[in-house]
């Protein structure tokens, strides 16, 4: 079968055509890619925004499901047919971050996806350590969200999140969206600030405390909410100035405030306020390998629940409609590609 994949090409434009299937080298795994949603950083590069960095003529994708199909040598514990999802990292491995255990942020850390070719192909080749195996109970399209649900779980393990804490989520995008449901089954009263009506909407579906940021303070409504002591923990999703006021204004003492959106412009802080208050602020960026462990664990027990933030599903040969629909469509929360689905141009 050929190896359909979308090569992006600069300037909002992909282009589909054959790539070479090549055997995996010593210690890969090849992998049959099933599925592959689309994330923000994707968008970043369709925008041109990281034109510099992948170049014209670069395969993305990172959010992604499939099969083994071909085992180089020196691979063990994996068998053709298995059910697989990628942890996208490259780590130097000498680096004091690596050196200290923190791989995950390696000082030269390079992105499956975007430093190197990713998933939106057919076939795709990975080193055998990002691999992680898949329970045969999972989905394969449910298990594409494996690697944003990871994310969501790194935050959460960073926060230190106990049941029965209360969390404020400001910013409803699918990263904020799952770190609220993840966080809701942790056992924590769960709210969450977001403008656009599609996402609250779909926040309340799931149970959680829904606020308008347009319409309403939601820093006195957390007060309310929590008879006037604030959110234990507040997770920063929304990359904009008004989510840094709010998450200062409604942290508790001795709070936890993590940092999880990557803002454009160096935002202005209040650290008087950090001071005043004792908060204590965290810094949350990608996984590590047990948070992979953790997300599959999630959709083990919950998939067909946390699915429901798959709002469209296309064939890979529409990509180029699929990237545009998700840019233009307000009520789109995840788009996933079918990348066995897919005809040359």
């Amino acid at each position: 079968m050929p190896n359909i994949a979308a090569y992006y090409k600069g300037d909002h434009r992909f282009e589909l055509r054959d790539a070479p299937v090549l055997p995996p080298a010593a210690d890969e795994v090849q992998i049959e890619v099933a599925w592959c949603g689309i994330c923000g950083t994707d968008l970043h590069v369709f925008h041109g925004a990281m034109d510099q960095r992948v170049g014209s003529n670069r395969i993305i994708g990172h959010e992604m499901s499939g099969t083994v199909a071909a085992l180089g040598a020196g691979v063990s514990g994996l068998a053709i047919g298995d059910k697989v999802v990628v942890r996208p990292l490259k780590p130097c491995g000498h680096c004091p971050a690596c050196a200290a255990g923190h791989s995950h942020i390696c000082h030269n850390l390079k992105f499956l996806g975007l430093d190197t070719d990713g998933a939106m192909q057919r076939y795709w080749s990975v080193p055998a350590y990002a691999v992680h195996k898949l329970p045969d109970e999972i989905p394969l399209d449910l298990a594409a969200l494996v690697e944003p649900l990871a994310v969501a779980c790194h935050d959460i393990e960073r926060a230190r999140l106990a049941p029965g804490e209360t969390v404020l989520v400001i910013g409803g995008g699918p990263i904020g969206m799952l770190i609220a449901i993840a966080a809701a089954k942790r056992g924590a009263r769960v709210l969450l600030s977001e403008i656009n009506l599609s996402r609250l909407t779909l926040a309340a579906s799931f149970g959680i405390g829904a606020f308008d940021a347009s319409k309403t303070d939601v820093a006195r409504e957390v007060m309310a909410a929590t008879g006037g002591k604030g959110a234990d923990v507040v997770f920063e999703v929304s990359g904009v100035q008004a989510g840094v006021d709010l998450m200062t204004e409604a942290v508790s003492t001795r709070g936890r405030v993590v940092m999880v959106a990557i803002h454009a412009k160096k935002p202005v802080i209040d650290l008087f306020r950090f001071f005043w208050r004792e908060i204590e602020m965290l810094g949350a960026r990608v996984y590590e390998p047990q948070d992979y462990e953790a997300a599959i664990d999630l959709l083990v027990r919950h998939g067909s629940e946390i699915g429901r933030v798959i709002t469209e599903r296309r064939p890979l040969s529409e990509i180029q409609i699929a990237f545009e629909s998700f840019e233009a469509n307000g009520t789109s929360m995840k788009t996933l590609l079918n990348c066995q689905e897919g005809t040359a141009q």
